[in-house]
C-alpha cells in the first residue's frame, strides 16, 4: 500500500517562509514525477510546481521566483520551499506523486498554509 504524506504547513505573516515536504512510502513508491497543487474553498485545485526524474522543473506564474521545488531521493521526499509568502498563497497544499509513466498519481491528504497580512 503506497502512502503519500505532506507536512510543513502552518501560519505565517506576509513575507514569511515555509517548507513543505512530501514523502511517499510503501511498495512501488518510486519517483517519476511530483507535483504540488493548492486549493481554496470553493475553487478548483490549481497547479503550483512540479519536478520530474529528469530534473525538469515547472512553476505556476504566480509563484515563480518565490517557490522552489526540490527532491531528496534517498529520503523519497520532495520539498516545496516557499518564500515571500503572500495572503493569496493561503490554501491547502496537496502533493501528487507519479511513480511511473502513465500513472494517474497518488495524492496526499493536504497541508494547510495560512498567510496573514
Amino acid at each position: 500500500q503506497v502512502q503519500v504524506a505532506e507536512s510543513g504547513g502552518g501560519s505565517v505573516q506576509t513575507g514569511g517562509s515555509l517548507r513543505l515536504s512530501c514523502t511517499a512510502s510503501g511498495k512501488g513508491s518510486s519517483f517519476y514525477a511530483t507535483a504540488w497543487y493548492r486549493q481554496t474553498p470553493g475553487e478548483q485545485r490549481e497547479f503550483v510546481a512540479s519536478i520530474t526524474s529528469g530534473a525538469n522543473f515547472n512553476y505556476a506564474d504566480s509563484v515563480k521566483g518565490r517557490f522552489t521545488i526540490s527532491r531528496e531521493l534517498r529520503k523519497n521526499t520532495v520539498y516545496l520551499q516557499m518564500n515571500d509568502l503572500k495572503p493569496e498563497d493561503t490554501a491547502v497544499y496537496y502533493c501528487k506523486q507519479i511513480f511511473y509513466p502513465g500513472h494517474s498519481g497518488s495524492w496526499g491528504q493536504g497541508t494547510q498554509v495560512t498567510v496573514s497580512s
